[in-house]
Parts: structure tokens; C-alpha cells; sequence
């Protein structure tokens, strides 16, 4: 039997050294992402035969997170399988990666079946060529700084303080105004929820941004905080559209204000939108970080395997 219990703050004080010492870069173990969205998943945790082990609901369906540490893998993942059978559910695993996904292959049941969907995978860049936009590939992105930098000669980046929540959340408002269609008024709430935690438990979450102003007002904001110990996830960002550059600039700025001790920056999922891919592929990552659903074929069918 596994103890889990609710994903608390206080988990972070165990949680986030297992993470940091581990391979993990994908952006759903960075403590900040597992704290402000926990209210969608109800996410719980616990610390099984020496391992990390998350588990959560997805569209009513109990799932779990690939387990992190140096505990016996075979142990954990057979207790898993049967942690959801005594839940009433097919054994569901998501966001698995490719070095995890060689690791878990043996100790999966033949009648599991892995798949992949590449809405879910994390874009990942080095933190030097975002901060420099070096090279002819990011040449097009030095323009748009460039031009930016012409265009408002009065503009400041700052690191994010409390001081300047309340500015982010109006611009977040602005943002999300232009948003029309009526399906993602759902996405947006729960996005802005998401956000509203982070800034709230600022410290707690391990959080740091920075705010982008032209003419003294914030036209652009950014959040991350750390994944492990060599990649730092943006969590958030966010700009005005009428101000041509401002996503650009923000970016830029952000990677060099991220402490270089981190050689990765995950800028997380496209989830399917066109718009958003080809913005993540034109800052050419490093890394597509592709991630597996692994599940018991029966009673819930589907998946196609992959060999």
C-alpha cells in the first residue's frame, strides 16, 4: 500500500532536492507547476520504498507521474499497477520520457501499451543561445530585439518584485480579453488561477520573473522557477500584442536573468496550437522533449504500441 497524501507546500523541502538531484527536465516536476495546478488535479504524493511517487486525476481517471529517486523501480511501479487496481482503474502513467520510458520497459506488463502525443512535449533550449540569440538561425530574433530596442529606447527590464503582482495580473486581464473563443474561457480561468497561486506563494514556489516597461508602463512579464539542477521552466509569460517586439524582448531578457547555473531553459508544451508550435520551433530548442502515455490496454483500450 502507498501513503499518499495531499500535495502540501511543506512537500516542497523533500520534493524539490529529489528533482534537483535527478534527469528529470520535463516541466511537470518543477514544484511551481505541481503546487498551482494541484486544485486541477488533485494531485497527491508520497515518498514510497525511497522514491517520489505523484499521483492525480485526468478527466475523472486516477494517473501517476514516472517515480523519481534511487529506490527499486521494479518495487514501485508493480505497487502502482497495483495502487489503481485497488482504485478501480486502469493503470494510467503520464508524461513519461524517453530515458524513462527504456527504464520502465521492463517491468511493464505485455499488455500495457505506450504511446506518444506531441501536444506534450516540452521544448527545451540552451539558456545561452536564448540570452545571446547568437548565430545566423536566431538571426531573425536579434531583428525583432533589434528593432524592439529602436522602436522604444526608454525601455527597462526588471526583476519581478511583490510590488508588481497587481500590474502583472491587469496585463495577464488584457491578454486574456483578446482571447474570443468561447472553449478556452475555461483554459484561461484555470491558467489564471495557476498564476495567481505562484504569485501569492512567491518565496514558497521558488519563483522569479521579470517585468518588461515601455514609457513606464509593463508591457510584457515573465515567470519561472527550477526543474532539477541544470534546466529552469518559464511557467508564464505573458505580453502586450500591440507592442511588436515585446514577446521577443521579454525572452531574451529573461534568459539572461535567469542564474547561470542552469543550462536549460524548458518553455514547455505547444498543446496543439498551430500558432504556439511554430513560435517554439522558430527559437530552434535544443531539445523536444517528446513524452509516452503508458496504460493497461484493457478495460480502457486504445494506445498503439510503440516498439
Amino acid at each position: 500500500m502507498i501513503d499518499f497524501h495531499p500535495l502540501t507546500l511543506a512537500d516542497g523541502a523533500w520534493i524539490v532536492p529529489m528533482v534537483r538531484q535527478s534527469d528529470r527536465r520535463n516541466c511537470d516536476f518543477c514544484f511551481a507547476n505541481l503546487m498551482s495546478w494541484r486544485f486541477l488535479y488533485d494531485t497527491e504524493v508520497a515518498l514510497h520504498r525511497g522514491m517520489l511517487v505523484l499521483r492525480f486525476r485526468t478527466n475523472g481517471h486516477v494517473a501517476y507521474q514516472m517515480p523519481v529517486g534511487a529506490g527499486s523501480l521494479a518495487d514501485v511501479v508493480a505497487d502502482l499497477i497495483d495502487d489503481a487496481r485497488q482504485a478501480g482503474h486502469a493503470f494510467l502513467m503520464l508524461g513519461v520520457c524517453d530515458g524513462g520510458l527504456e527504464r520502465l520497459r521492463p517491468y511493464l506488463p505485455s499488455h500495457f501499451s505506450i504511446s506518444q502525443d506531441r501536444d506534450y512535449a516540452d521544448y527545451i533550449y540552451r539558456r545561452e543561445a536564448l540570452a545571446t540569440l547568437a548565430g545566423k538561425k536566431l538571426q531573425p530574433k536579434r531583428n525583432f530585439v533589434n528593432r524592439f530596442l529602436r522602436d522604444y529606447p526608454d525601455c527597462r527590464f526588471t526583476p519581478l518584485t511583490p510590488q508588481r503582482f497587481a500590474e502583472c495580473l491587469a496585463l495577464e486581464r488584457q491578454w486574456s480579453l483578446r482571447k474570443t473563443q468561447a472553449d478556452n474561457a475555461d483554459d484561461l480561468n484555470d491558467e489564471r488561477r495557476s498564476m495567481q497561486y505562484v504569485l501569492d506563494h512567491w518565496n514558497d514556489v521558488g519563483a522569479i520573473g521579470g517585468a518588461l516597461d515601455v514609457g513606464g508602463r509593463m508591457v510584457a512579464f515573465t515567470i519561472g522557477a527550477p526543474i532539477n539542477a541544470d534546466t529552469f521552466d518559464i511557467c508564464v509569460e505573458k505580453a502586450d500584442a500591440d507592442v511588436a517586439g515585446a514577446y521577443a524582448m521579454v525572452n531574451r531578457e529573461m534568459a539572461r536573468l535567469i542564474p547561470p547555473q542552469y543550462t536549460y531553459v524548458n518553455r514547455e508544451e505547444d498543446l496543439g496550437v498551430e500558432g504556439l508550435r511554430q513560435a517554439k520551433l522558430s527559437y530552434h530548442p535544443e531539445i523536444i522533449l517528446y513524452k509516452y502515455r503508458i496504460m493497461s490496454r484493457h478495460p480502457m483500450g486504445g494506445g498503439d504500441a510503440v516498439e
